[in-house]
């Protein structure tokens, strides 16, 4: 005879549903409501369409980026757009499509780098300085305000000029430009792991912890370092859709990556700032619109997630929308979540 799940709460598929609904994606998917949703699926969207040509750059580019004839012979400077050049040739007479094609991977190089760098960074600065306070706090803040307080890209210039020495090679062009954008970000995560911190190192259960003998590693790796990074999906998207922007800015200056050693979308346009006054429109046309959707994605995904961190947008949002959504209580997940938290209060309708 079967046995009846009903009465316990629980029925077949269940925990499996449950897995999925949490996912972090779907979750902020269940969440939104109206406009916020339209916004967030165009630029989940946009976001997949850039990682996804990144990864096939090889696959869906019809020529090599540095690639100036085939069979048929040279391929001609400024050639307009045609069956064998789809989106026309540059001044120097290479592939403007197979150009921004492979200009999505020397983006997405840059961002895996700079992000990754300015996060380990940022967050044991943060760390360190929020939970030890003293002097090594002082310091630090004093550091991090006044490298915040310097222009970014000009920071960004000097900064690469001092890495790269005049290197245009891939990898060292994409050092340069990624370690650059690293020291410019480092600063914002450091202030907001640093807040998060010292407010977090107050609660009971860090004394708890203190009490029966953790050490501080052992404190700020295990309980306070989870809670402390819960808003850091949120800085991370931000932070890539202007690490694109401040890319294309070195290299529309001349700092970035020559033609010759990888497709980067801002030195390009520098290369097709004559052709506009010429009426040669595709050579520019094209890489600005490749880094316009890109940051238009990343930044409409960061700002959904923004909004969707803040159960007070999230109420408010739902309400215009005529809609009843769901709100967690803590961004990121149910009060349950973390030490210290709420068992059983996941969600308020």
């Amino acid at each position: 005879m079967a046995t009846s799940l009903t009465g316990s709460g629980t029925t077949p598929g269940t925990a499996p549903a449950r897995r999925r609904r949490g996912l972090p994606l779907v979750r902020q998917l269940r969440q939104s409501v109206g406009l916020q949703r339209g916004m967030l699926v165009a630029g989940l969207v946009l976001t997949a369409v850039f990682l996804v040509t990144a990864l096939l750059a090889d696959v869906l580019a019809p020529y090599g980026f540095a690639q100036l004839r085939d069979a048929g012979g040279a391929f001609g400077a400024q050639q307009p757009p045609s069956g064998d050049h789809p989106l026309g040739t540059t001044v120097g007479g290479y592939d403007v499509l197979s150009r921004v094609v492979h200009g999505t991977r020397t983006a997405l190089l840059v961002i895996i780098v700079a992000v990754v760098l300015s996060i380990f960074a940022g967050v044991l600065l943060g760390l360190v300085s929020g939970y030890f306070g003293g002097w090594v706090d002082r310091v630090l803040v004093v550091v991090c305000d006044a490298i915040y307080a310097f222009p970014p890209l000009l920071l960004a210039i000097v900064v690469a000029i001092v890495i790269s020495g005049g290197e245009s090679s891939l990898w060292g062009g994409i050092m340069a430009a990624a370690i650059s954008i690293t020291v410019i970000y480092i600063p914002q995560y450091f202030r907001v792991v640093r807040a998060e911190v010292v407010r977090i190192k107050a609660e009971a259960y860090v004394e708890s912890a203190k009490v029966i003998g953790a050490s501080n590693w052992r404190i700020m790796s295990r309980h306070v370092l989870r809670n402390a990074t819960r808003t850091l999906p949120l800085i991370l998207t931000l932070n890539a859709s202007e690490a694109i922007l401040t890319l294309a800015g070195l290299g529309f200056l001349g700092f970035g990556i020559e033609q010759s050693a990888a497709a980067e979308w801002g030195f390009d346009l520098n290369r097709a700032l004559s052709d506009v006054t010429s009426g040669i429109w595709w050579t520019s046309v094209f890489p600005g619109l490749a880094i316009v959707l890109v940051v238009l994605g990343l930044t409409l995904v960061g700002e959904s997630l923004n909004d969707l961190a803040d159960p007070r947008l999230r109420s408010r949002r739902a309400a215009e929308a005529g809609e009843t959504g769901e709100v967690t209580v803590v961004p990121g997940g149910p009060l349950g979540a973390g030490p210290g938290g709420l068992a059983g209060i996941e969600e308020v309708r």
